[in-house]
């Protein structure tokens, strides 16, 4: 089995950061946009898919661990997660016939993001490697990011590669 960061059910090494995120969250301060930066490979993605599972699990059975740092694989938005189902989440990253994030994907988050939420739970849009995004793309995500509806989150993942100036800011 290949292990990636949607299934990757245990956090290591970044307990501390996932502790001050669910502070956040609980507290009602969650920033409504969050970037990740660092080496590919040191958990960032893992990190935000545990964190997305704890908020998204609250009400659920089996839901996120927090004493061990791990999702357990029974409860139900992790499921909808890995069959790309989660009303309330929304991955965004370069699809493997394509090398960069073209907009027609941005456009699809855009779209979903003006439907109504079925039920009062957070929404979450995660772009993984944004250094892929191209001009276009990050033209169509700023007022978007800029302005997120309410109830909505955008974790953004970089691996210290070059980005576009207007998205940094």
């Amino acid at each position: 089995m290949i292990l990636t960061s949607k299934s990757q059910l245990n956090l290591y090494g970044l307990d501390n950061q996932i502790l001050e995120l669910i502070n956040l969250y609980n507290k009602d301060s969650l920033p409504n946009k969050i970037l990740f930066s660092g080496v590919k490979g040191i958990g960032k993605c893992t990190l935000a898919y545990h964190l997305i599972n704890y908020i998204l699990s609250i009400d659920e059975d089996f839901s996120y661990d927090k004493k061990n740092f791990s999702i357990n694989p029974q409860n139900k938005s992790y499921k909808l997660i890995l069959n790309k189902s989660n009303p309330n989440f929304h991955l965004v990253d370069v699809s493997e016939d394509k090398m960069i994030i073209d907009i027609n994907q941005i456009r699809e988050v855009i779209k979903n993001m003006n439907k109504s939420s079925f039920n009062q739970k957070p929404r979450f849009v995660l772009i993984d490697n944004i250094e892929y995004l191209n001009d276009n793309s990050v033209n169509s995500l700023l007022k978007s990011l800029e302005e997120p509806n309410s109830n909505y989150h955008f974790i953004l993942i970089h691996n210290n590669r070059k980005i576009l100036p207007t998205l940094l800011s």
